[in-house]
C-alpha cells in the first residue's frame, strides 16, 4: 500500500502539467487578441489623423499658392488705378494748354496735330496689362513697347516701362529689363512705380551676376524710400544677406 501511494501521487501530478500548460497558452492567446483589439482602433484613429494632417498641409499650401497670386494681381491693380489718375491729371493739363494756345495763336496759324484718342490710349493700355495677368509675358512686353512708341506724351508712360520691365524679366531678357527699369528712375525719378522699379532693377542686376551693383540699388532703394513696399522688401533681404 505505502508503495502505490507515490505512484499515484506521480500520476495526478502528470494530469495536472499539461492541463496548467494548456491554461496559460489560453491566457496568452485571450491577451493577444485582447491587445489586438485595443490597438487596431489607436493605429486606425492615427492613420485617420495622419491623412487629416497630410490635407490641412495641402490646404494651406494652395491658400499660401491663392494669396500670392491675388497679391500680383491686388498690385498690377494698384498700379493701373494711380496710373489711371495720373493720366487724367495729364489730360486736363494738357486739354487747357491746349485751350489758351487756340486762344493766343493768330487766325492764320496751321491746325497742330490731333492728339491720340483717349479712349485707344485706355484700350491699348488695358490690353496690355490683360496680357501680363495671363503669363503671356512675351506678348506683353511687345505690346507696351509698342504703347511707349505710340503714345510718347502719356502720362502712364511710367507705368508703361515698368511693366514693360516687369514682362520682359519674366521672359528671361534681364538685360531689356533693366534698361526699361533704369528708364524709369531715369526720366520718373519720383513716379510712384520708381521704388519697385528699382527693386526690378535690383533683380535683374543679380540675374546678370552683378551681385555688387545689386546690393547697392537695395541699399539705394531703402534710402529713398523706405515706407514703400519695395523699400521694406529691400530691407529684409538686406538683412539676410548681412
Amino acid at each position: 500500500m505505502k508503495r502505490l501511494l507515490p505512484l499515484a501521487v506521480v500520476a495526478a501530478l502528470s494530469y495536472v502539467a499539461p492541463s496548467h500548460a494548456l491554461f496559460d497558452d489560453e491566457e496568452a492567446r485571450r491577451a493577444i487578441t485582447n491587445l489586438r483589439t485595443d490597438i487596431t482602433p489607436r493605429i486606425e484613429r492615427l492613420e485617420a489623423s495622419s491623412r487629416g494632417q497630410l490635407e490641412l498641409a495641402n490646404q494651406n499650401e494652395l491658400l499660401r499658392t491663392e494669396v500670392s497670386k491675388l497679391h500680383g494681381q491686388l498690385e498690377v491693380l494698384l498700379h493701373e488705378i494711380e496710373a489711371l489718375k495720373q493720366r487724367q491729371r495729364d489730360f486736363y493739363v494738357d486739354l487747357d494748354n491746349r485751350v489758351r494756345k487756340l486762344e493766343t495763336a493768330p487766325v492764320a496759324a496751321a491746325p497742330e496735330a490731333p492728339a491720340p484718342d483717349p479712349a485707344a490710349e485706355s484700350r491699348d493700355y488695358e490690353a496690355a496689362l490683360n496680357l501680363l495677368k495671363e503669363g503671356k509675358y512675351k506678348e506683353a512686353q511687345t505690346a507696351f513697347d509698342l504703347f511707349i512708341k505710340r503714345y510718347p506724351r502719356s502720362g502712364v508712360q511710367p507705368g508703361a516701362h515698368f511693366w514693360a520691365g516687369n514682362a520682359a524679366l519674366q521672359a528671361k531678357d534681364v538685360a531689356v529689363a533693366n534698361n526699361y527699369f533704369k528708364s524709369v528712375l531715369t526720366n520718373w525719378p519720383n513716379d510712384p512705380v520708381a521704388p519697385d522699379a528699382m527693386l526690378g532693377m535690383a533683380n535683374c542686376q543679380q540675374a546678370l551676376g552683378d551681385a555688387k551693383s545689386s546690393q547697392e540699388t537695395l541699399k539705394k532703394l531703402v534710402e529713398r524710400f523706405p515706407d514703400s513696399s519695395a523699400g521694406k522688401a529691400a530691407k529684409q533681404r538686406l538683412a539676410r544677406k548681412s
